[in-house]
């Protein structure tokens, strides 16, 4: 099976994986370099297209080779798709670095894949945190409707915890040092004020706990934008 199986080559001591391609036993020897290549990221689809997921390289060739997935191409906004073995034959004449190497054929990594068995988004639900809320509301004060530096936000009960007011997404704002100190221990009804929208819980998207870094590769790009409801969630509360 393709990159699914570690190989130690006793003569050389170096990591392999051993495979069987249109029949035949192949093994793809990792060197320094390419370890790295086998961990890269590769961008997951679900069968309707959205990204659900980061895998690792190697991983992405075992569900490749296995028939669960289908590499992803892009090309003058036409998209395209390749099995394993379409995706060895069209990359062959490729001459860039990010291949792995077999005995007898090269293959291009894939950058983004396909699964073509799974439908389904993920059920998880965004963390309550103080992050997040400044995600949501997207840095933006709820009552006068500036955008400042999160140094220059407060978190605002909309109903006051003296007035039985709870902490949860949907009571739970941010404000200005202007508007909070206006507003004070009042609802926005007793101080004259209005929410610029009616605070409640995010929905969840794929990619909303995947901190897309430098790792993240521009053929992502495209399925990222439908992904994202227009913020990045981290998981941590800073």
């Amino acid at each position: 099976m393709f990159l699914v199986r570690p190989d130690q080559h006793r003569e050389r001591g170096e990591l392999g994986f051993v495979a069987r391609v249109d029949g035949r036993r192949e093994g793809v020897v990792v060197f320094g370099q390419m370890k790295n290549v086998l961990n890269e990221s590769v961008l997951v689809l679900n069968r309707l297209w959205q990204a659900v997921n980061i895998c690792t390289v190697e991983r992405a060739f075992g569900l490749l080779y296995m028939g669960h997935a289908e590499v992803v191409t892009e090309s003058g906004g036409v998209f395209r798709t390749f099995d394993f073995n379409e995706w060895r034959d069209f990359t062959r004449q490729y001459d860039g670095d990010d291949v792995v190497h077999t005995v007898s054929f090269k293959i291009r990594i894939p950058r983004v894949i396909l699964l073509l068995f799974f439908d389904r988004l993920p059920h998880k639900e965004v963390k309550f945190t103080r992050h997040n809320i400044f995600e949501r509301d997207r840095n933006t004060c709820q009552y006068c409707g500036r955008r400042f530096d999160r140094r220059e936000l407060n978190l605002d009960h909309v109903i006051p915890r003296e007035q039985g007011g709870a902490t949860t997404w949907e009571n739970i704002v941010c404000a200005c040092i202007q508007c909070n100190t206006r507003k004070a221990n009042r609802t926005p009804q007793e101080a004259g004020m209005r929410l610029i929208r009616k605070p409640k819980r995010p929905k969840w998207r794929p990619f909303v706990n995947v901190t897309i870094s430098a790792v993240a590769h521009e053929s992502w790009k495209h399925f990222l934008d439908l992904a994202y409801w227009n913020v990045e969630l981290g998981e941590d509360g800073s």
